[in-house]
């Protein structure tokens, strides 16, 4: 009996040394440890600044746009009718500056062409009589009276002359100075009133801003949008994030800038991503008593960009491998 009892311990004991020199010289199980986080994407809400009913929606939920592409339209019978206004009261201010710029018609300065060829032709014959009485007057023929009337006749004549000629001059300037800048002032408003008419024509039907993934269409055609109210959620790449936390003790580690590796379910490996920002705000989980024995378990909200964010979805989770192994 003692001798199976020796041969059942000593056993035992050969048991346990080889299960110790497995453990230690045996081929390892151990995985290295992983932070848990989740893949954030920030919506981008798409909203036409004026209120209207929804005339058509261009996508769907789901979808990928391209940069440019419309996203949806409101009714434009109004923003329409408020353009093609603003057009045609630019057009009267710019024809008004230009009339204001021109002066008189062609045919109005033909009146004053005629009225000094009539005036000239009174100085000719004032002159030609001047001419004739003043050496009769000089010979005691006439007298001096009649040279002093011909002499008043003839500068009346040079004078109406010269009036005709002003006149004719200032037919063909256009309006004054202040009047022709008023012209001008009110074609650059009349201008800037239709560019305004025309953005808010445009501001009804939005494009994308950038390629994106369509997240979300909170309006369908016939239903009323407020203004300034989505219409259409996107997600475009350069808004996905991953969040992880890491522990206060390795929280150092962790600079914007530095880049991890991460893995997530059905993904492709060599996944990588660019840490972008640390929050400065502790948080516990679970809630604890702040203390220095309880100090583990506050951790440090991390966000990185992944590299190839077009194969995540928000909500994933993924699978950090830390920077540094905890050696606590």
């Amino acid at each position: 009996m003692k001798r199976s009892v020796r041969l059942i311990l000593a056993g035992v004991a050969v048991a346990a040394v080889g299960g110790g020199l497995w453990l230690a010289w045996g081929p390892s199980t151990h995985k290295p440890r992983r932070l848990s986080g989740y893949v954030e994407g920030e919506a981008l809400y798409v909203a036409a600044a004026n209120a209207g009913p929804v005339s058509a929606v261009f996508v769907s939920r789901g979808q990928t746009v391209a940069a440019g592409q419309p996203l949806f339209a409101l009714d434009a019978r109004q923003p329409l009718a408020a353009r093609d206004q603003a057009a045609a009261q630019l057009a009267v201010a710019e024809a008004q500056a230009r009339d204001a710029a021109k002066g008189q018609r062609p045919a109005e300065l033909a009146v004053y062409d005629a009225q000094r060829a009539a005036a000239q032709a009174a100085l000719r014959q004032a002159q030609s009589d001047y001419n004739r009485i003043a050496p009769l007057v000089a010979k005691g023929i006439y007298a001096p009276v009649r040279l002093d009337a011909s002499r008043a006749a003839l500068q009346t004549a040079q004078a109406q002359v010269r009036v005709v000629e002003q006149q004719r001059m200032v037919g063909t300037l256009g309006a004054r100075s202040d009047a022709l800048r008023a012209a001008e002032a009110q074609a650059a408003a009349a201008r800037d009133a239709l560019t305004a008419a025309q953005t808010r024509l445009d501001l009804i039907s939005p494009r994308s801003p950038a390629a994106a993934r369509v997240q979300d269409v909170f309006y369908q055609p016939g239903e009323w949008a407020a203004a300034n109210q989505p219409v259409v959620a996107l997600l475009t790449d350069d808004r996905i994030r991953l969040r992880f936390f890491v522990s206060e003790t390795q929280v150092a580690r962790y600079r914007p800038g530095s880049r991890i590796q991460f893995s997530c379910d059905g993904c492709a490996p060599g996944l990588a991503a660019r840490i972008n920002y640390v929050s400065p705000r502790p948080e516990f989980t679970p809630p604890v008593i702040y203390s220095r024995e309880t100090r583990d378990r506050l951790v440090f909200m991390v966000e990185a960009r992944p590299e190839r964010p077009a194969v995540l979805a928000p909500g994933q989770p993924v699978d950090i491998v830390p920077l540094a192994e905890d050696r606590r």
